[in-house]
């Protein structure tokens, strides 16, 4: 694979001052999974602290409390992504970081909701 195909799909900077931009649809796609998402954790987060039975334990409170910080990374990642600057790809990968480091507070919620949950009879 030569240089020029390598890079073919991102905008190529006409001076060097200019930073390459983002293909059409890079952003839009990155927007729908992170609300996509975001929907994920206010529904989660409904059931979880409102709806299931059970005491709340320590465990429970610190599944719900990365729930929060998962929910409000998120809100940083989508405030980036609607960001005119997210068109350049340095600033795009930071809020792809920003998304990452989301799913992963929601991943490690999830575990710690489930083991906490593992105890409680229905």
């Amino acid at each position: 694979m030569n240089e020029s195909s390598k890079y073919r799909d991102f905008e190529v900077p006409s001076s060097p001052e200019q930073k390459p931009c983002l293909p059409a649809g890079y952003r839009s796609g990155v927007i729908t999974a992170i609300t996509v998402m975001l929907g994920f954790s206010l529904l989660f987060l409904r059931s979880w602290v409102f709806e299931l039975p059970g005491e709340w334990t320590i465990s429970s409170v610190i599944a719900a409390a990365l729930l929060l910080i998962a929910i409000v990374i998120e809100l940083v990642a989508l405030w980036r992504s609607l960001q005119p600057e997210d068109e350049i790809l340095k600033e795009y990968r930071l809020t792809l970081r920003w998304f990452l480091a989301s799913t992963a507070f929601l991943l490690l919620s999830l575990i710690t909701a489930a083991f906490s949950y593992a105890h409680v009879k229905t």
